[in-house]
């Protein structure tokens, strides 16, 4: 079955010039576990399309399907209930909560969750340690570097364990060394079968992925797989 099913899915913007079309005719499926890269130059509809895979925007026609879920059918409350529940969501420009530590950022997803307050606590310092941000956890994202925010958001969409991570240029704000950690932390997650879409710009990024979807203009030009690495 399916984690990911479109079919002719659209988003138009009315203006007074008429309509602007964001994405047209979009049919994309994607299996558990794989790993796929969205890419296309600026405006080709790449984020509008991540933000209707992970059920933050609405305003489209057509049909999508979210592990069997008719997303198309649903209502807000209930979009928002599954992105919850099954979806780690790594924004281009990161969406952490300025009142809020840096641990508390990372305890957020999981408060809506049924997790004991000492099994977060747990899933926080964990995470800390992994991004090696321990001493950053009390500091708030303004005292942070866009570097360390883009290491916090990215930890913050880990750390529930989601079924699927949508990441939109998840190392834009990283030097080289930090992407390389990123993506081949990523890697390991998809090989542990946590399904992985990203959007980049990076060809060395995008080559971590198993599949590269182009769009051009709010069209899907073309779907390949990529060969095996190693």
């Amino acid at each position: 079955m399916p984690l990911v099913e479109m079919h002719d899915l659209e988003k138009v913007f009315e203006t007074r010039a008429g309509k602007t079309w964001v994405l047209r005719r979009i049919n994309l499926v994607v299996h558990p576990g794989e790993f796929v890269t969205i890419m296309g130059p600026s405006g080709a509809g790449k984020s509008t399309l991540m933000s209707i895979i992970g059920m933050l925007d609405g305003e489209w026609t057509g049909e999508y399907f979210f592990s069997d879920h008719p997303v198309h059918k649903l209502s807000n409350r209930q979009r928002v209930e599954l992105h919850k529940q099954y979806i780690g969501f790594v924004f281009q420009q990161f969406h952490l909560l300025d009142n809020l530590t840096v641990a508390e950022n990372l305890d957020l997803p999981l408060s809506y969750r049924n997790f004991k307050k000492s099994e977060r606590q747990a899933m926080v310092a964990e995470m800390l340690d992994k991004f090696q941000i321990v001493g950053k956890k009390d500091l708030f994202p303004t005292q942070l570097s866009g570097g360390q925010q883009q290491l916090v958001a990215v930890a913050r969409a880990l750390i529930g364990n989601p079924k699927v991570i949508l990441a939109d240029e998840p190392c834009g704000s990283l030097h080289s060394t930090q992407g390389k950690m990123i993506m081949d932390l990523l890697k390991r997650l998809n090989d542990e079968g946590t399904t992985i879409i990203q959007v980049t710009h990076n060809e060395a990024w995008a080559a971590y992925a198993r599949r590269i979807v182009q769009l051009a203009d709010g069209w899907i030009v073309s779907d390949r797989a990529l060969a095996a690495a190693g």
